[in-house]
Order: structure tokens, then sequence, then C-alpha cells
């Protein structure tokens, strides 16, 4: 079987004094993939999602990115790992308002000399890199890249967050609840936007929301519900 691009095997996580949160025996998300997880609130997907990034470690069994065990880096390797390698597209976007359009879609590039070198690779240089996504994403007027983010509609701010996760071609997209103040028809429409750039990018998707309607639209679709032996009901 080939190397996936994340891997866990045996995951235990529990906060301290608490019972287990997070019980997963197996998880496998491949290279290419675009995957719908369904993490409805309260079942540990925001956990999940840190234990996937380094910020967190699993008190038992491993978490593999690219051939890499987490938990073999310290806390600095880890940041540096997780924002070289790994797009992120937040439920509140986490966009810094103070900054302009372009300058928030940049910022990876200024904290990994790797996604700054792969911008520059495939669009010219980091400049065009963010000018190209937020085109494709659909904000190619000029005047919008200067403007602040802070005075964006809650799409526009969507998009500037996914040119922001997909600069610099990370191998892992992860959105979490990204499309949640959206409409049905924005939302799908964002969906394949997202598709579009992660395939032009080669870089795997994992969607984390709690609405299932989105699922037939990806690759595979899982409940953590069902992977997670935690969330199990408890035998009399």
């Amino acid at each position: 079987m080939s190397q996936a691009l994340i891997e866990l095997r045996d995951l235990l996580f529990a906060w301290p004094g608490q019972a287990p949160l997070l019980d997963i025996p197996q998880f496998r998300l491949e290279a290419g993939e675009a995957l719908f997880l369904k993490g409805p609130s309260g079942s540990g997907k925001t956990t999940l999602l840190g234990l996937l990034g380094g910020v967190n470690l699993p008190a038992q069994g491993s978490v593999r990115l690219l051939g890499q065990t987490l938990a073999e880096l310290g806390q600095g390797a880890r940041d540096r790992f997780r924002v070289d390698h790994t797009g992120y597209i937040f439920q509140q976007f986490n966009l810094l308002p103070f900054l302009s359009v372009r300058e928030n879609v940049e910022l990876p590039c200024r904290f990994s000399a790797s996604r700054a070198k792969r911008a520059r690779q495939r669009h010219g240089s980091v400049d065009q890199a963010a000018t190209q996504l937020l085109a494709h994403l659909g904000l190619a007027d000029p005047a919008m890249l200067a403007r602040r983010a802070d005075s964006l509609s809650i799409g526009q701010q969507q998009r500037v967050a996914a040119a922001r996760a997909l600069i610099g071609q990370p191998e892992l997209v992860i959105a979490d609840e990204p499309t949640s103040a959206l409409d049905a028809d924005t939302r799908e429409a964002f969906i394949r936007l997202l598709f579009d750039e992660c395939r032009a990018a080669g870089s795997s998707l994992l969607f984390v929301s709690h609405d299932q309607s989105l699922a037939p639209l990806f690759d595979r679709h899982l409940s953590l519900a069902e992977l997670n032996r935690a969330a199990a009901p408890r035998e009399a």
C-alpha cells in the first residue's frame, strides 16, 4: 500500500483529568483526495485538527503527515512543518483586519520559505501567485487587492481565506466549516472553486463540516463519530 498523505494509527487523546475524547484506530487521507468529514459540535473535530497540525500531541498512537511522525519533532519544528505543508481555511476565516487582501493572502509565504519558493516557481512571484489565485476565486478587480480585509463581505473574506490557504501549493488543505455563513447555492459554487484550485495545486482537501448535504460532492465522506470509538454508545 502506498504512503498516505495523513495516517493516524491507534490515536488516543484526552484532556487532563477527563475521559478520552478521541480514540481512532486508523484513518488515512490519500494524496490528491477530497474528503468530507462530518464533525458536529462536540465531536472532537477541533481537537483532531489540532492533532493533525501538531498543535496537540496524542497520549498514545501516532499522527503522520507526509511520512513524518509529528511527535518526533519539537514544538518549533512542528510549527515550521505545519506552515510548510498545510493550508487552513477557518470557520471565522481569521483574516488580519488591518492588512490588505494581498498581504493576507501572502502571509504563509512570509513564514515558509518553501511555500514562497513554490509560489515563485509556479507563478513567477509571490505577488503574482496571490493575484492569480484571487482571480480564479472570483476576485479579479485589482482595486480589491489593496482593500483592508475588514472591509469585505463574508463571501469575499471566504475567498481570500481560501487563497491564503492555497498559496505556495501546500500538500494538505484543511477547511473547518468554511461555508457555514453562506446560502446553499453560494456554498456549492465555492466548494467547486476550491476543488479546482486544490487539483491545480496538487493538494489534498480535508473538509470538516456538520452539513451532510455537501458530502456527495466529495471523493469520499466519513463521519468522525464512526471513526472515533470514544464517541460510541456505552453498553449498559
